[in-house]
């Protein structure tokens, strides 16, 4: 109630800081938490904290499946971070549920018709060019990249064939994937660009592949969304976002080097020794602590926070 009092008052803020409150207080009631987490979700949202009012309408969703204004938050969202794709599948849940819901009908149809924009847009498409600040061949486009201090390399054949347009398959201690195959960076109509990126889960050969990140998105707020619910193969509940450890590795000089979630994408590709590789940043994630993660490190050199 103290919330809500605060909501109508514009006073977001402290709505965010009430409702929070009453869900510290684990009442044990679903129905409760999940008006708290909507609403905490909606004073995010005029906070312009998107990426935390999307997690509170997953967890909303999560303990309340049919719940409308969660589900019409989340696809708000999306649409402000401009994942199209998403809130229109959240849009046809929401429909599923209440098929003349008016919110829903407008968000659907304003994102087909921003989806069809963007994949009318021209992307940056990445060619294979020489530049003097980055090692071998590298993008064109090589002024976006080298402005932002961030070095690509792509990896020819013996023969020097031309480069593909998809990713070369990626392949660490034995770990490999494929999924990535054809993802490419590219601008948006901001001036930003959005790299597809790659986690690997070495632990349990496992990846996660994210098509468009955006270079001033934190690696927190990805982990928050992708760990919303814990995946199937984590058996143990080990991999929550506060409990995971992000590394790259030098494989010049075989060093692993940590990396701070809090960091933006253009952060850690900045890092004097971030190589992008065929076009895909990539990064090992691990559990804290885990008996796994020191015997993966034994022996090699690992510069830590």
């Amino acid at each position: 109630n103290e919330g809500n009092e605060y909501f109508k008052e514009k006073d977001y803020g402290r709505a965010v800081a009430a409702y929070s409150e009453g869900l510290r207080r684990r009442c044990g009631d679903a129905e409760l938490d999940a008006v708290l987490l909507a609403n905490r979700g909606a004073a995010h949202f005029h906070l312009g904290n998107y990426r935390s009012a999307l997690n509170d309408a997953i967890q909303a969703k999560k303990l309340k499946p049919t719940h409308l204004k969660a589900i019409i938050r989340g696809a708000l969202c999306h649409m402000e971070l401009k994942n199209f794709s998403e809130a229109i599948a959240w849009c046809e849940e929401g429909l599923q549920i209440d098929s003349e819901e008016k919110k829903l009908v407008e968000i659907r149809a304003k994102a087909d018709k921003l989806k069809e924009k963007e994949l009318e847009r021209t992307f940056l498409e990445i060619q294979t060019d020489f530049c003097p600040h980055c090692q071998g061949r590298a993008v064109l486009g090589t002024d976006l990249l080298c402005e932002r201090n961030v070095k690509l390399v792509l990896e020819p054949s013996d023969e020097e064939e031309e480069v593909s347009d998809g990713l070369a398959e990626i392949s660490l201690d034995g770990f490999h994937s494929d999924s990535a195959t054809g993802a490419k960076v590219h601008l948006d109509a901001d001036g930003n660009l959005n790299w597809p990126v790659l986690f690997l889960y070495p632990e349990h050969e496992q990846t996660d592949f994210t098509v468009a990140f955006h270079e001033n998105s934190r690696f927190i707020d990805h982990l928050m969304v992708m760990f919303a619910e814990l995946p199937p193969w984590d058996l143990e509940k080990k991999y929550l976002p506060n409990n995971l450890e992000l590394y790259f590795e030098d494989e010049e000089r075989e060093e692993m080097y940590e990396v701070n979630p809090e960091h933006t994408l253009l952060q850690v590709l900045q890092h004097e020794r971030y190589f992008v590789k065929a076009g895909t940043p990539t990064v090992l994630v691990f559990a804290k602590h885990s008996p796994f993660s020191k015997k993966y490190f034994s022996g090699k050199k690992v510069h830590r926070l």
